[in-house]
C-alpha cells in the first residue's frame, strides 16, 4: 500500500532523513518510533505531500506522491501534530466545511457527518464552538477530519500528545477501531502506545532507520537476551557462586539489595533453554529462599534504548 524508497531529506547541511527505505502493508497498523527530532514528523509530511524529498520517492497504491500528489492525498487522511481547527467554528460547521472541500457529493455530507460523529463520539458536541472542547474533543475533531472521505490510508502524527491517561486510553481505543478498516501509519514516542495499538514498529534515530518488525522480532535485532530474576535470601557470595556454577547459566549479575542477606539477580540463561527448575531446586538444596522469581520480559522500552543510544 505505501512503498519509502531511499528517502532522504536536507535542509541547509542539515540531514533529516538519511535514506530510509520501508514499507506499509494494505491493512496494517505501523508504529512509527523514534526520539524527539529523529524524523518522524518530516516522514510524515513527506508521505502526505506537504513537504517535498531531497531524494528518494513514495509511492501510493502505486501512483508517486511526487508526481500524482493530487491522486494520493485523495487516499490519505491525515492529523497533524497540531490538529488545524478553526476555534470559533461549531463543530458541525467545521466539519460540514471539511467534506465540501474534500468534494463529497451534497446528498452524501448529513449522512458522512452522522457517521464520523457516532464513530469519533462527537454527538454530544457537535453544536458546541470547538474553543470550547477540551483537548482529548479536539483530538477527536482532528480525527474526524482525518476520516471524513473515507481515505483507505490514516496518517497520524503524535495523536495522543498532550491528553490526560483517561482521554489517552480513549484515542487509542478510537484509533484500534478505525484501524480495522484502514492501512494506518501511527507516529510516536510513547512506547506504550505501539503495544496497545500497532501490528508491527519502525524505529527511527537520527534520520536513519534502526529497526523493523514485531517487537519481539526487534527484541531479536537489538541482541536484547532473555533473563531470569531471582530474589533469594541467602549469603550473597555463596548464592552468587551457586547460581554462576548452573550447568547453562551465561552470566549471574547481582541487581539490587533488600537487606543483608536479601539480594536480586539476573541470570543470563544459554539460549533456548529454560533454567527456572534446575535453578529453584539449587537454591532450596542449599536451604535459602527465593522470594521472587520471574522471566524477565523484554519491553519495547528496553528495545527502543538500545537501539536509540
Amino acid at each position: 500500500m505505501i512503498e519509502i524508497s531511499h528517502l532522504t531529506k536536507k535542509i541547509g547541511r542539515s540531514v533529516i532523513l538519511d535514506d530510509i527505505s520501508f514499507s506499509v502493508r494494505k491493512g496494517e497498523v505501523l508504529g512509527f518510533l523514534g526520539p524527539n527530532g529523529a524524523g518522524k514528523s518530516t516522514t510524515m509530511k513527506i508521505i502526505t505531500s506537504f513537504w517535498s524529498p531531497t531524494a528518494g520517492s513514495v509511492k501510493i497504491a502505486g501512483l508517486d506522491a511526487a508526481t500524482d500528489s493530487l491522486a494520493t492525498r485523495r487516499l490519505i487522511g491525515y492529523l497533524p501534530e497540531t490538529v488545524p481547527l478553526y476555534e470559533e467554528m461549531r463543530v458541525y460547521e467545521y466539519l460540514k466545511f471539511i467534506a465540501e472541500i474534500r468534494g463529497l457529493e451534497k446528498d452524501r455530507i448529513k449522512d458522512r457527518l452522522r457517521a464520523v460523529a457516532e464513530q469519533c463520539g462527537l454527538r454530544t458536541v457537535m453544536r458546541q464552538p470547538i474553543e470550547e472542547l477540551s483537548k482529548g474533543y479536539r483530538q477527536r475533531v482532528g480525527l474526524a477530519q482525518a476520516i471524513m472521505h473515507e481515505p483507505e490510508i490514516l496518517i497520524l502524527d503524535e495523536p495522543t500528545t498532550g491528553l490526560d491517561p483517561n482521554q489517552i486510553v480513549e484515542i487509542r481505543e478510537l484509533i484500534k477501531t478505525i484501524g480495522r478498516e484502514k492501512t494506518v501509519i501511527f507516529s510516536t514516542h510513547i512506547l506504550g502506545e505501539v503495544s496497545a495499538t500497532c501490528d508491527r514498529a519502525i524505529i527511527i534515530n537520527k534520520g536513519r532507520l534502526a529497526g523493523e518488525g514485531s517487537p519481539q522480532e526487534l527484541a531479536a535485532k537489538a541482541g536484547a537476551k532473555e533473563l531470569i530474576y531471582a530474589k533469594i535470601k541467602g549469603p550473597r557470595a555463596d548464592v552468587e557462586k551457586s547460581l554462576a556454577a548452573l550447568e547453562n547459566a551465561v552470566n549471574v549479575t547481582v541487581t539490587d539489595q533488600e537487606s543483608a542477606d536479601i539480594f536480586g539477580y539476573e541470570i543470563e540463561p544459554r539460549a533456548g533453554v529454560d533454567l527456572r527448575e534446575s535453578l529453584s531446586q539449587a537454591v532450596m538444596k542449599q536451604g535459602w529462599s527465593i522470594l521472587e522469581f520471574n522471566k524477565k520480559k523484554i519491553s519495547l522500552e528496553d528495545v527502543f534504548r538500545e537501539l536509540t543510544k
